[in-house]
């Protein structure tokens, strides 16, 4: 009886949400404020500095495009060289056994022991594209897929180059 006396004349809490939503949004509406005027404030101080940062950048853009003309007609070295033993493949780009409406793009690169030969190289290219023409959808998802994948076409071009291609790299890889 004295638990039921007590919670009669406890009064019943009303509409605590109310009072906190709007608590929260006059919070907001306040930092929101102070932000944009805070920021107009720094904006006026700071605009000589970035219309000089603007200016410099576009200085620096000016100097290194004029830099990459005079490398263009040089020529940049490339890291794929025959020099360096490495040969870049053209892009194979075919559809899959099954589902045939998916394709397959994958550029690959082929490291040499000693001198490239770009006819091995082409044969070698062939043969990864007949290959991929062979390959299910199914046998390629996920990353176990791709590994095995890498697998077979370097145990291919293993085969082909009788140990003269030491690694296959893989460029890009793209199902669509």
């Amino acid at each position: 009886m004295a638990d039921e006396a007590e919670t009669e004349d406890a009064p019943k809490k009303k509409g605590g949400l109310v009072p906190l939503i709007g608590a929260f949004a006059v919070l907001t509406l306040v930092g929101g404020g102070g932000g944009w005027v805070l920021g107009g404030m720094l904006a006026e101080k700071l605009a000589p500095q970035v219309a000089a940062a603007k200016a410099e950048a576009a200085k620096q853009a000016a100097a290194e495009s004029g830099k990459k003309e005079e490398k263009k007609e040089e020529g940049l070295p490339k890291i794929a060289t025959e020099a360096n033993g490495i040969v870049q493949l053209e892009p194979i780009t075919t559809n899959l056994a099954y589902p045939s409406e998916n394709w397959i793009k994958l550029d690959v690169a082929l490291m040499f022991n000693g001198p490239p030969d770009p006819k091995l190289a082409e044969e070698i290219h062939q043969d990864i594209l007949g290959y991929l023409r062979t390959v299910s959808l199914q046998q390629i998802e996920g990353p176990r897929g791709f590994e095995y994948l890498r697998d077979d076409i370097q145990e291919r071009v293993d085969l082909r180059s009788e140990g003269r291609v030491s690694k296959v790299m893989f460029r890009t890889f793209v199902i669509e």
